[in-house]
Parts: structure tokens; sequence; C-alpha cells
């Protein structure tokens, strides 16, 4: 494990100290008495609003928008759970044996016959890149297996300090450094120039490739029990692993992440119960070299690119680790989600959380929907049944979700006395969805259902926009760095078209809700 004693200046010297915090086991009471109390609390008021507002399960008056809601809240919810059942059946039956048989595989003496690691890093914050490269060497060590770390900077700066630990820390390993200098900005041509250097050593179809970013602190047993993986399946192509965040920044940051991480959890198993995950994430992916070493999986890394309909061809600045993942779909490769083992990511929240919040959102988004209309297109004999709904769901999902809040928009306007209703059941829902995740939580925070449903509620807004805007990128991570366009009477003709589009569907949503629930005492003034 990290320790933090040997660092000559590290102004985040509790990253080992939150880490120990991280990989302690989960209590076996994990609700605090004030937990207890506070969700005592919340249920109170639930039934409270069951007895006392009337019409809380079913109005007469508003049977419509009962009714409406209802059926949504069926499929939503109905979804939802069929998530959690089947995450539920990967924990507890799927992946006990094949960790089982993976670790039969590892103490009868399998190793991989050499390991790369594609790492690229972007001038981190010192103490955090030392962190990284020891845990990395420390595990080298562990395995015993030959290995090279490509490290794809931008500066010396990261060189410089790669050097020194690898000299303190790793001098006894049967490894070796090499730094490819990028010469063109972006990570994307990073990771490239590291694949062509990897390929020109022509490596064995069953060597293994990791990819993790600079910002990545492997936890105990990451890589022997990852490789293992590979050693117990022979079709298996990919796989990631849990992840959590080491937050310095606002503490709702905090609590937002570990929400979200949760839900990845819960998602990741469920999706993995069909030997496919709906992302292979940057911050650490583990490959078998015979899929990704040929110049069409470097090309798709480097220069992936989407022809929109208005604006054209454009390239894509972030989500390498989406075109990684559409690529090997395509190919129809097996992958597979790890729980048991977790790599720390280090999230230094500088200036406005609340921006920091958007920006990630619209990155996420913006990567989501451009290779998820992709994937669709592959069809579902070739992405297999369940994920390919799952990636037509989140589409869906867009508009779904802002039902709810322009129902009480609309209701503000026509009748203030609904809103209590709409805004009960949310609280509700909500609180029912969290109890679920807070089983993916070391400990139950009572914030998660309202950080739910804004979350749920940013996320719908920033992906309608994303669909007329699929160009806008920025990645607050690599510097601010920002998709250029021309700034010409064009592009400002695009966006005026596109933004037209956008506010139109806007009110056409608006309106549809309207006429929906329109045949009611509620909405008959529309």
């Amino acid at each position: 494990m990290p320790e933090t004693s040997w660092l000559p200046a590290d102004p985040y010297g509790d990253i080992a100290e939150r880490m120990r915090v991280h990989q302690a086991p989960i209590p076996g009471n994990k609700w605090r008495l004030r937990d207890m109390l506070a969700l005592a609390g919340m249920v109170l008021l639930g039934l409270l609003c069951v007895v006392l507002i009337p019409g809380f399960l079913y109005d007469v008056e508003h049977q419509e928008i009962t009714w409406v809601l209802g059926l949504l809240g069926i499929w939503r919810y109905g979804w939802w759970f069929n998530h959690a059942q089947r995450a539920r059946r990967y924990e507890r039956d799927k992946f006990p044996g094949i960790r089982s048989h993976c670790d039969r595989i590892w103490n009868g003496g399998w190793r991989p016959r050499h390991l790369h690691v594609q790492m690229t890093t972007y001038y981190e914050e010192e103490a955090i890149t030392r962190h990284v490269i020891k845990a990395l060497l420390d595990q080298i060590r562990e395995i015993g297996v030959p290995a090279t770390i490509w490290v794809g900077s931008g500066a010396r700066h990261d060189e410089r300090i790669i050097e020194e630990v690898v000299w303190e820390h790793g001098a006894d390993l049967d490894a070796e450094v090499a730094f490819i200098r990028q010469n063109q900005p972006g990570k994307r041509m990073a990771i490239g120039l590291v694949m062509r250097a990897i390929i020109r050593t022509a490596p064995d179809d069953d060597d293994l490739i990791l990819f993790m970013d600079g910002d990545a602190i492997l936890g105990p047993g990451v890589l022997a029990r990852c490789c293992a993986m590979f050693g117990a399946d022979a079709k298996l192509e990919a796989l990631t692993t849990d992840e959590e965040a080491i937050t310095y920044g606002p503490s709702w940051m905090r609590r937002w992440l570990n929400m979200r991480f949760a839900q990845r959890r819960l998602a990741m198993q469920s999706h993995a119960m069909s030997d496919k995950v709906l992302t292979l994430t940057g911050r650490m992916s583990m490959f078998r070299a015979r899929q990704i070493c040929n110049l069409s999986f470097v090309r798709t890394i480097e220069a992936d690119f989407l022809d929109h309909w208005l604006w054209g061809r454009f390239r894509f600045l972030s989500g390498d680790d989406k075109s990684t993942w559409y690529f090997l779909l395509g190919r129809g490769a097996k992958m597979l989600y790890v729980p048991d083992v977790c790599v720390y990511t280090v999230e230094v929240i500088k200036g406005s959380g609340r921006d920091r919040m958007v920006q990630n959102l619209r990155r996420w988004s913006g990567n989501m929907l451009r290779n998820g209309a992709r994937a669709l297109q592959l069809g579902p004999g070739k992405v297999g049944w369940f994920i390919w709904w799952c990636v037509l769901d989140q589409r869906l999902a867009i508009w779904t979700m802002l039902v709810s809040p322009t129902l009480i928009l609309l209701s503000l306007i026509l009748d203030p006395g609904y809103v209590w209703i709409a805004l009960s059941w949310i609280l509700v829902s909500r609180l029912v969805l969290s109890l679920f995740l807070f089983r993916y939580a070391k400990r139950p925070d009572l914030t998660w259902p309202f950080l739910l449903y804004a979350n749920q509620l940013l996320n719908a807004s920033v992906k309608s926009f994303m669909i007329f805007f699929p160009h806008k990128q920025r990645w607050a991570n690599r510097g601010g760095q920002r998709a250029q366009h021309e700034v010409s009477l064009a592009y400002r003709a695009k966006s005026a078209v596109a933004l037209f589009q956008f506010v139109t569907v806007a009110l056409v949503f608006i309106q549809v809700v309207a006429l929906v629930l329109g045949s009611g005492a509620l909405f008959q003034t529309f």
C-alpha cells in the first residue's frame, strides 16, 4: 500500500489514509444510529404524505396524471429493479465461480508471458504520480511477470517524477520504463503513439496490456486478480474493475461521486451477466493483445470520428475508452467486470465544483450519445439483446426522466396543489432506489435521494442538449482542452439551426405532456 512518509512534499498527504478507509471491511452493521433515525424520519414523512395529502395514491380528478406516471414508473423502476436482481445474481452466483476457477489457475503457476502498461499522464500533481507509480511497481513485483511501462507524456515534468520513483522502488524489477513524448496534443494521440510503440515490439497474442491513467492508484491485488482472469478464460478479451474516488473538493461533490460509483457497481454487475460491459473505463482496463495490437485499433483511438447530418464529420476529443469499447463490441469480444478489486482515482476539484460537475456530465453524456448511436446500428445480433436494449434505454431515459419536472412546471401554472403530491412521490421513489444503492456503499448517505434526483434531472437536461450539439467537447482534466471549431457564417448558421431544433423539441415535449394529461380537469385549459 502506498505510504506518504517518503514523499518530499505531499499536499495530499492523507491519500494513503483515505485509501485505508476505503479498503477497510464493510462493517457488519453499516447503519449508524443517526442514519437510522434520519431514515425513520423520511419513512414517517412518506407515511404522512400517504395519509394526509388528498389523492396521494389515487385521485379521480387527476387520474390521467396518475395513470401516465404510474405506467412510466412501472417501466422505469421495473427496468431498474431488473438491473438490481441481475447484479445480485452476478455477485452471488456467477462471479464467485469465476474467481474460484481463476484462483486455481493462478495458484497453479500460470502467468502471462509479458505485461505491457499503457499509461498517459498530463501535468499530474507530483504526490499523486508518486502514489500511482509506487503502487504499480509494488504489484508488478507481486505477480513476478516481465513488464514494460509505456508512459505517454506531454512534458518533462511528469517524466522526471516517474524516473525518481522507479529508481527508488523498482530497481530490482524485471521491468523497464519507456517514455513516449507526444508530438501532437490530446490524450488520444498519446495513446496512439504508445500503442504504435507496443506493436513494434511484436507482442504475443496472449500478452496483456493494461490501460491506465496517471491519476489511478491500483488497490491491493488488482494485477494478480485481473491477469488471472485471462489465464482462466481463453475467450476473454477485456475487463474493467471497481472504482472509488478520493475527492479533494466540496463535500457534496464527494457524496455525488460516491453515489455515482454505487450506481456504477450495480449497473456493471448487471451488464456483466451478459458477458459485456457498457464501458471499458479509461482509468483502468486490461486487454488481451490480439484484439488491439493492430493499426485499425490505433487509428480508431487516434482519429475516431462521427458523421453528422448537420455538423458534418468531427473528431472525438475525449472518450477514448468508449472508442475502445465500440471497437471491441463490433468484434463480438467477451468483456468482464471484476468487482473484488478496486482502482482509486484521485479527483482534485479546482475552481467551482458545480462547473466541474456540469463539465463531467457533458463529457460523459457526449461520449455516451456519440458511441451509443453507433452501437445501436450494430444491431442486437452483434451486441446481444440485453446490452443493445440497455444502450437504447439510455436514450429513451433522457425524455422519460424529464416528464416529472415538466409536470411540476405545468402544475405550478394550473394547479399548485398538485406540486406537493409530485414532490412527495419523487422523495419516496428516490428513497426506495437509494435503499438498493446503499448495498453498494460503505455507509448509507441519506443525501442520496436528493442527489439522485438532481443527478438524473441534470444528466437528462445535459443529454437532451448534447443530442443537438454533439460536436461540443471540452476536457477539464486535460488543461481545459476544447474541440476547435471554425467561427464562420456557416458555423453560426448551423448553431442557429441546432438551437432552433432544440427549442422546438423542448416545446413539443412540453406540449405533448400537457396534451397527454390534458383530458382531465387539471389540463382542460390547454
